[in-house]
């Protein structure tokens, strides 16, 4: 255990750096712990990626183990057994179920498995494996039985580590520290919005949603498109990687991958999650919100827990509800819609600051795992 005075070292390890909830929420750790201390080592197991080049903006190196993402590489855990054996990191914090296994093992071939605390952090919650591929089944399960190996298990939701239980994950210690958002990166931006506007040529009274969501079964884009198509007077941005290869059709902007989200969502008026399942804590609703947007979700994961009476939610798979909600909130009168802005954001601020996460995981870091959960809303 490392001395309360003494900074630990931590070593976070993930599968890939690129723009998902889970690459954008180590980043956003790591920089705010690095303003105020050594900043942390991050290793991934596949080079490149969006959040690499932000953390490389800030002056903080990244190592890859130059694995592919598509091939089982066992060379990676030896590599990585032998950073962790030449920097002798006080913690490794992986992110992840690929990550997760693969620095369990690589901390058993280092031989540091009793000087190294090891926490894996899960990211989402009612998972449908049956859309996912044989070698993500696999790593899953293997990691349920593996479960109590780690130190501890962080979900980012209550969702999460109710729905990891029922698959058989029942470590020594199962943590909820839920997601920080950034509301200095992400916060309402007319100037940068309208410009984003101009660039797109969408007039300026025209409403727009934002779906932010890499192509992906969980992310529901189908049940979103049938309830965009419901919508004749509404623009909409679909941004995440995999979204420039949607079906063309009018007002549907497919940006694809992209490094400018709080510009673009300020672009917007109403933040959109379609999701089918597996959602834990939602960064694009949280981020939408402390865009000062209004939040339209689906009933999956913790996303009442976040948006609250704020916005709407419905039940998933349900195109015609998510449509009608979608119009509710943009019928509202503007002086009702700038007070839901204005609440939505609040609720993000008061609820789900950045700085309570990371004091939340420095708090994990120095003393271990039973000291910290999440607190009731309204709480600081």
């Amino acid at each position: 255990m490392t001395a309360p005075n003494i900074e630990p070292r931590v070593m976070h390890v993930i599968a890939g750096l690129g723009t998902g909830g889970a690459e954008s929420m180590l980043g956003t750790l790591v920089l705010a712990r690095a303003a105020v201390g050594p900043p942390d080592r991050v290793v991934s197991l596949i080079p490149g990626g969006a959040t690499q080049r932000r953390l490389g903006a800030a002056g903080i190196e990244t190592t890859d183990l130059g694995m592919d993402r598509h091939k089982p590489d066992p060379r990676g855990v030896w590599r990585l057994a032998k950073l962790i054996q030449d920097e002798k990191p006080d913690v490794v914090h992986s992110w992840m179920y690929h990550a997760g296994l693969i620095c369990l093992l690589a901390l058993k071939v280092s031989g540091r498995r009793r000087q190294t605390r090891l926490y894996w952090s899960l990211r989402c919650s009612d998972l449908d494996l049956r859309c996912y591929g044989l070698v993500t089944r696999l790593t899953v399960a293997t990691c349920a039985r593996l479960s109590k190996w780690p130190d501890g298990i962080i979900a980012n939701a209550k969702s999460g580590r109710a729905a990891h239980r029922e698959l058989g994950y029942w470590p020594r210690a199962f943590n909820v520290i839920e997601n920080g958002i950034d509301t200095d990166r992400f916060h309402p931006n007319a100037k940068a919005g309208a410009v984003i506007r101009e660039t797109l040529g969408i007039a300026n009274d025209m409403p727009v949603v934002a779906f932010p969501a890499r192509l992906d079964p969980m992310k529901d884009h189908q049940n979103f498109l049938a309830a965009f198509a419901r919508l004749p007077h509404v623009c909409a941005l679909v941004i995440g990687e995999g979204t420039e290869t949607l079906p063309k059709q009018p007002r549907l902007y497919r940006l694809g991958r992209r490094d400018d989200m709080p510009e673009l969502l300020a672009a917007c008026d109403v933040i959109v999650s379609s999701s089918a399942f597996g959602e834990g804590f939602s960064n694009a609703i949280g981020e939408g919100m402390a865009t000062e947007l209004i939040p339209v979700a689906t009933d999956v994961g913790d996303a009442r827990r976040i948006i609250g009476d704020t916005g709407v939610v419905v039940p998933p798979r349900t195109p015609d509800l998510l449509a009608t909600a979608i119009a509710s909130v943009l019928a509202q009168p503007e002086t009702a819609q700038t007070r839901s802005r204005r609440r939505a954001r609040n609720r993000i601020v008061e609820n789900f600051s950045l700085s309570r996460a990371v004091d939340a995981y420095d708090d994990l870091y120095r003393n271990g795992p039973e000291s910290y959960e999440a607190p009731t809303l309204g709480q600081r």
